[in-house]
């Protein structure tokens, strides 16, 4: 430290200025008077040299005791402050008197350690704030009155990163959004919640995936600061919703097909439409395969537990897709007797195994291709059934081909895969 700056340096200075001054000034002043008045004027000059001397010497000594006495523990004071503001809050003032500077230490002391407490409290509150953050699967941002992010856990950043690059299912001018800009569905649920002062629900779609967003207002002494988000991804949820409603309106449609078969069967068997034994007893075997199908739907609707679980099990096993064609065909031969319609269907000799497929899923898959020909197949026409063993990329599969003679002509094709896995059924 600088002497000359420090309190103890401008008191000794001024002391000393003072001192000289009075001396100059009381010499000047008798200077006259001691050579005309006074024989022995040089003993006097003497006298003012000793007595400037001794203050001087007298000013020094003070100087230095306020140096010792003030200056040294005021540094001390000074360093253990700035070692505060260092961030070094076990920092502590060693001195003991009983004077002012005394209180001032055991003051700063009390200050340092309710401090330091007071920090630690706060890294603890923030600890256990960021770890409970940090064990949530949702993502949460926080904004400030600016709409700016002030804290977010490691979900909210990898959604932050994803969405840089990612355009909005709204129609958003320039696309994506940069790290400290909030997007606009998340800016109009941010401004309607600071505006409204409650809590506000919404869903995001992202061309991704579908987020659920929670937001609540940030208060500080009754004044809004920010606004907090709590984002979930919810497309599994959604996709899952779908499933499930796809899967009972599936099921529903799927359940009219052997529902109106066992009533026109029985109604042809009612009605005498059968002129032998054999076919009676054909008749009564669709009728008993058709309420098997119809029951085996009706247990599909009500296990809906594995759609919860995010996927449809399937019964694998070795399937004749010749034998569930003639089952098929023969479903649909009082039919097109009905309505006077050629129903062609010719098995072929060679081997149309399957080593693991469903069977009565391609059953209810073909029973619907057919049911859909015979809607739009006028009396008179033809729609013809065939299966044949073919090769592709993707290995060995059964190809069946229906055709039908309806207004306009089409053909349906759908290729069954010795895996199980079947190639959408498409008009050719």
């Amino acid at each position: 430290m600088n002497f000359w700056r420090s309190l103890v340096g401008k008191l000794w200075i001024t002391i000393t200025g003072l001192v000289a001054c009075v001396l100059l000034t009381l010499g000047l002043f008798l200077l006259p008077y001691i050579d005309t008045t006074f024989a022995n004027s040089d003993a006097i000059k003497r006298l003012f040299t000793y007595v400037a001397i001794i203050g001087f010497s007298m000013t020094t000594f003070f100087g230095l005791f306020l140096l010792t006495k003030i200056t040294q523990p005021m540094q001390q004071l000074i360093e253990a402050a700035n070692d505060i503001r260092r961030g070094k809050y076990g920092t502590r003032l060693d001195l003991v008197t009983s004077d002012e500077i005394g209180e001032l230490a055991n003051t700063f002391n009390h200050m340092a350690a309710e401090l330091e407490t007071n920090i630690r409290n706060l890294n603890h509150e923030k600890e256990h704030l960021s770890s409970v953050l940090r064990s949530m699967s949702d993502a949460v941002i926080t904004f400030d009155n600016n709409g700016q992010v002030i804290l977010v856990n490691p979900p909210g950043q990898e959604i932050m990163k994803t969405w840089k690059g990612l355009e909005w299912d709204e129609e958003l001018q320039g696309g994506g959004w940069a790290a400290d800009v909030m997007p606009k569905p998340l800016s109009e649920l941010y401004y309607t919640t600071v505006d409204e002062g409650k809590d506000q629900t919404a869903e995001l779609h992202v061309k991704q995936g579908i987020w659920s967003a929670h937001m609540a207002p940030l208060y500080s002494e009754d004044m809004i600061r920010g606004a907090v988000v709590v984002l979930r991804d919810i497309t599994e949820q959604v996709t899952l919703e779908k499933m499930r409603t796809d899967f009972i309106a599936n099921v529903s449609h799927e359940i009219r097909t052997p529902l109106s078969m066992m009533q026109g069967y029985s109604e042809a068997l009612l009605d005498g439409m059968a002129p032998s034994p054999e076919e009676s007893r054909e008749l009564i075997q669709v009728i008993h395969e058709e309420s098997l199908r119809m029951g085996r739907l009706v247990k599909d609707l009500l296990d809906l537990t594995r759609m919860e679980a995010g996927h449809a099990e399937m019964s694998l096993r070795l399937v004749d897709v010749g034998d569930l064609c003639d089952r098929v065909y023969r479903k649909f031969m009082v039919r097109a007797k009905e309505r006077e319609i050629d129903l062609n269907w010719s098995k072929p000799d060679h081997n149309l195994e399957l080593e693991a497929a469903d069977e009565d899923k391609l059953e209810q898959v073909l029973t619907n291709l057919l049911d859909n020909a015979f809607r739009h197949t006028p009396s008179g026409k033809q729609i013809k059934i065939s299966a044949n063993r073919i090769w592709q990329g993707e290995g060995e599969a059964v190809e069946v081909k229906i055709s039908d003679q309806a207004w306009a002509s089409r053909r349906m094709t759908c290729r069954l895969y010795s895996n199980g896995s079947t190639r959408p059924i498409r008009p050719v």
